[in-house]
């Protein structure tokens, strides 16, 4: 059966000022199915090639809380409910890690979607 689901790419930027970006994440919410799931990769040859001085460690501090809530690992934010969860990771709210549009699709399988969309748009 096909469902819809929707996802955001997540993105990097070092330096608010020059506003460059580095695609690190994908998440994927189809609520149907209850799936919701993050696949990540922080680059940090591709951070520092953007912002030699990025402060990597703040920066996978963000998406490490990111990718907590998202697995509803934790209190606050991540005990909520898994539509309340993905409301909140694609909400902008920071400076480090910011989501880009939501957008929506069609999956049978929305594992195997994710893991296209992260190899198209992160990896």
């Amino acid at each position: 059966m096909t469902e819809a689901y929707q996802y955001a790419v997540w993105r990097v930027v070092p330096d608010a000022q020059r506003g460059e970006a580095v695609n690190v994440a994908v998440v994927l919410y189809c609520p149907r199915l209850s799936f919701l799931e993050v696949r990540a990769d922080l680059s940090c040859a591709r951070v520092r090639a953007l912002a030699p001085a990025a402060d990597l460690d703040a920066i996978a501090a963000a998406l490490r809380h990111r990718l907590d809530v998202a697995a509803g690992d934790g209190d606050g934010v991540a005990a909520m409910s898994a539509s309340d969860r993905f409301g909140w990771l694609v909400a902008p709210a920071s400076t480090l890690v910011q989501p880009g549009p939501v957008h929506t699709g069609l999956t049978q399988d929305p594992a195997s979607t994710l893991d296209a969309l992260f190899t198209r748009l992160v990896g």
